[in-house]
């Protein structure tokens, strides 16, 4: 049986069907159970959690082989301790981990939150259990902040419209972490995963423009209202972190990572895919 923490989110959601149809037990965590039931397949079982009680967890990873961790928001605070879900892991028995880090590990490796989630790395690594880690950029799905502007006002607002980085389809964060709770050969693995194309955020708008068929205006806005609207959702360090990377990019946040078809087969899927098969949310 596989344990997927964040089922309801943009990765926790297609992880779990890859992992029901590729025949594996699953248990869906979220924090409130009816909307895990509401977004997994049949025969998926559900479990209400929340990850900063690492203790709740518990029943979840009961007979368990496997877990994919996914940390909240609030998971990202400094006083938080999410190595002690590695360590409810380890002695519930379970046996292998696939951690979804942070790029920023490895290209910002002094920003408060770096350094928290690279702790949490070496926490893994030490306990003894198989695992593999994940490193994703930006997300695609990040647009999703815009859907209801572009819905009542045909507008996107955000800053830095001109400054670009290879934003990742959340789609194939989760067939590389499927492929890293399944294989072997993945056990031990550090995976950097980009999309194919460093796309700025006036570009997202065109393209969500174009699919809709209608305009949508790209209004700019200043780093610190950015970071208001970050902080509604979390914490300040990690909107001051994020801030930094898709304020300035450095070369290491604007190279093409070969992970995701290394790992799935396939080339990482354009911004372009993610808005069409999401299209309805700004309609």
């Amino acid at each position: 049986m596989i344990v997927v923490t964040g089922a309801t989110g943009n990765v926790g959601r297609p992880l779990t069907q890859a992992l029901a149809e590729a025949g594996e037990q699953v248990t869906a965590v979220s924090r409130h159970a009816a909307q895990a039931s509401a977004s997994t397949p049949d025969g998926v079982r559900h479990v209400a959690a929340d990850l900063a009680e690492p203790a709740g967890l518990a029943p979840a990873l009961d007979g368990a082989k496997a877990l994919f961790l996914l940390l909240s928001g609030d998971l990202h605070a400094p006083e938080a301790r999410p190595a002690d879900i590695i360590e409810l892991a380890v002695a519930k028995g379970v046996r292998r981990v696939v951690l979804l880090s942070s790029q920023g590990v490895s290209t910002r490796p002094h920003g408060p939150t770096r350094v928290a989630m690279r702790a949490l790395e070496d926490s893994l690594r030490e306990s003894g259990l198989d695992w593999a880690v994940l490193r994703p950029g930006g997300f695609a799905s990040n647009a999703l902040a815009w859907a209801e502007s572009v819905r009542t006002g045909g507008t996107v607002a955000a800053p830095f419209g001109d400054v670009g980085v290879p934003v990742v389809d959340p789609a194939d964060i989760a067939e590389v972490a499927a492929a890293c709770l399944l294989d072997d050969r993945h056990s031990g693995g550090v995976y950097e995963l980009t999309g194919p194309e460093v796309i700025t955020p006036r570009e997202q708008a065109a393209v969500i423009a174009a699919a809709l068929g209608s305009p949508v205006r790209f209004q700019e806005l200043t780093r610190d209202e950015a970071k208001a609207a970050m902080t509604r959702f979390v914490p300040a360090e990690l909107a001051d972190d994020t801030l930094d990377i898709i304020g300035a990019p450095n070369p290491a946040e604007l190279r093409i990572s070969p992970d995701v078809e290394r790992v799935t087969g396939h080339a990482p899927r354009p911004f372009r895919d993610w808005v069409t098969r999401n299209l309805a949310a700004f309609g």
